[in-house]
């Protein structure tokens, strides 16, 4: 087993190796990639992310975005005690009809109590399998993007699972677009067939982004998206403290003001079958807390303030709303370490949407 403590880096750990951590809080947790014995890539736990091997700006070319093959995207998966769900997704992922050629899968493994690493291992050999020591969250999804070397990376649930034809159809349309740094598929919720109301309304998004395809996003559903792994690592990827519920936001916002472009494609689909095995609870407090740590963060101090007031409002007044927003106040002293301002369009943008959230079908904030 390989322990880390904060500061210290983690390099490519191979074999059976769990691999535990932890993240300092006054640098956001996110993890920054290092260069490891071999050739290999890791992450250094502490510190705010920088790359430390040279990949190129957006008007760049990456070596690693040469054209290529079916093996230009890798896939990364996180779980969390849902062996079950797990197996489901990666038989989908694995199958023939799925991809013309093999694709990297990697599979982080958030701490799991169960069998999920051990069922991996014996009925996946195929596919790679990280074990942490203890649940990082949507941070995990970091270290998937540590052990591959595709110029893009399609994420997934444990729940979740891709359509045939869906992740060779988005690297056709990101080559075409070298600005977009992610692309967010139409989410089908299974068993009914239907279409998610968040693709509904990001289907119908008011931005327009002539240099792109779709429909413009501020923020995009990291379990139904492909990102550009050259943006991706260039903002730091996803902030260890957020875990899991809205930890979206900030990326988001930060690959904009990086001058990344985001857009919702409909062409593009993966299907959804809600795990049984899910804190709604624990789900809906980091949610709330993770979108008000975003707006005290990003947010210009006058947006900021309409958009928690608006909040405010929304919410259910019962005790998990309250604790959501006693967690938030208690972040206060990390908000302002990480607090810095956007780019005036970025910001023009996140407030243009202010306006839709309380007629939001998505965004209802009851567990």
């Amino acid at each position: 087993m390989v322990e880390l403590t904060a500061g210290e880096t983690m390099a490519g750990t191979g074999g059976a190796s769990t691999v535990t951590a932890s993240i300092p809080a006054r640098h956001g947790g996110r993890p920054r990639l290092v260069a490891a014995a071999g050739g290999s890539t890791g992450f250094d736990m502490g510190g705010r992310s920088r790359r430390w091997c040279s990949t190129g700006g957006i008007g760049g070319t990456a070596a690693a975005e040469a054209p290529g093959t079916a093996a230009d995207l890798a896939v990364v998966v996180i779980t969390r005690n849902r062996s079950r769900e797990l197996c489901r997704t990666l038989t989908k992922l694995t199958g023939p009809q799925t991809s013309p050629a093999p694709r990297p899968i990697v599979v982080v493994d958030n701490g799991s109590t169960d069998d999920s690493v051990r069922q991996v291992r014996a009925r996946f050999p195929q596919v790679e399998v990280v074990p942490l020591g203890s649940n990082f969250g949507a941070a995990g999804r970091n270290i998937g993007v540590g052990r591959v070397a595709t110029p893009f990376v399609a994420f997934c649930d444990d729940d979740t699972w891709w359509s045939p034809g869906s992740l060779e159809r988005a690297v056709e349309v990101m080559r075409r677009h070298p600005r977009l740094a992610v692309v967010t598929a139409r989410i089908v919720v299974e068993p009914e067939g239907r279409t998610d109301p968040v693709s509904e309304e990001m289907a119908a998004s008011p931005i327009h982004r002539t240099q792109s395809p779709g429909r413009g996003l501020v923020s995009f559903l990291a379990g139904a998206s492909v990102v550009r792994r050259r943006a991706f690592e260039g903002v730091g990827g996803f902030a260890g403290r957020l875990l899991i519920g809205g930890e979206e936001e900030l990326l988001g916002a930060d690959l904009l003001d990086a001058g990344w472009d985001m857009a919702y494609l409909d062409g593009l689909e993966i299907h959804h079958a809600a795990s049984v095995q899910r804190d709604a609870h624990l789900r809906r407090r980091q949610g709330i807390r993770n979108t008000l740590w975003f707006t005290w963060s990003r947010r210009p101090i006058g947006d900021a303030w309409r958009r928690t007031a608006g909040l405010l409002r929304q919410l259910p007044p019962d005790a998990q709303s309250a604790r959501a927003v006693g967690e938030a106040l208690a972040g206060w002293p990390w908000v302002l370490g990480q607090r810095r301002g956007l780019r005036p369009e970025v910001a023009a943008e996140l407030s243009l949407l202010d306006g839709d959230l309380p007629n939001s079908r998505a965004r209802r904030y009851v567990s």
